[in-house]
């Protein structure tokens, strides 16, 4: 995608953009997953052209089985210590990692299924850019 100008959008721009219609924007708005960055006089909604990325971002977590309500809640909460986040993260995948060893041949499959999915959902957010609004 070319890059966009810093300038505002109106919602039907950035849904061009994002590649999605004003519906989504609109429904993202009411979620909390985007935000006006501010108002015309005509009381038109005005998104910064860095909501294409945020659009993006969320589309790729729902892709990965989460939930909107989860992402505009994790969106809420604001930034977090990225030390206790990053060790939080390696005990759950040693524990999954001795889930996998000792499960039996069929629930293998499944906890393998698991930790691709987890491997998804970091690479992901080792991808965001750091001046990302959340």
């Amino acid at each position: 995608m070319p890059d966009l100008p810093d300038s505002l959008l109106k919602i039907g721009e950035l849904a061009a953009h994002a590649g999605v219609s004003i519906r989504t924007v609109d429904y993202y708005t009411t979620l909390g997953l985007i935000s006006p960055a501010q108002r015309t006089a005509s009381n038109y909604r005005l998104y910064r052209s860095d909501d294409v990325d945020r659009i993006h971002l969320v589309q790729r977590l729902e892709v990965h089985g989460l939930p909107l309500e989860d992402i505009a809640r994790a969106f809420a909460a604001g930034p977090a210590d990225t030390a206790e986040v990053l060790g939080q993260i390696d005990t759950d995948l040693r524990t999954l990692q001795e889930a996998t060893d000792a499960a039996s041949p069929e629930m293998h499959g499944l906890l393998s299924v698991i930790a691709n999915r987890v491997h998804s959902l970091i690479t992901i957010a080792v991808q965001l850019p750091p001046d990302l609004p959340l």
